[in-house]
């Protein structure tokens, strides 16, 4: 599996507020942002795979207040 708790743990430790609060906007960001990106690289190998295409597409649908997002991300630096 890709998402271990030990990369949870580093997620929320690098751009959380601790590796234990997992709560916090910006961990949660910081997850979604590696989770994408992980179920973006599969689907460009595996074009037929519906369902992981669905789930991307529900996935990037949970940013709801998508200025505050984009906010958060220049202060994260988390986008290139």
């Amino acid at each position: 599996m890709y998402l271990t708790p030990e990369v949870k743990k580093n997620i929320f430790k690098e751009y959380g507020k601790s590796e234990f609060d997992t709560g916090s906007i910006e961990g949660q960001i910081a997850l979604f942002t590696f989770r994408i990106r992980h179920l973006t690289e599969h689907v460009k190998l595996n074009k037929k795979d519906a369902t992981t295409e669905r789930s991307l597409v529900g996935l990037v649908g949970k940013r709801k207040d998508i200025e505050r997002y984009r906010e958060i991300i220049k202060k994260l630096n988390i986008r290139k």
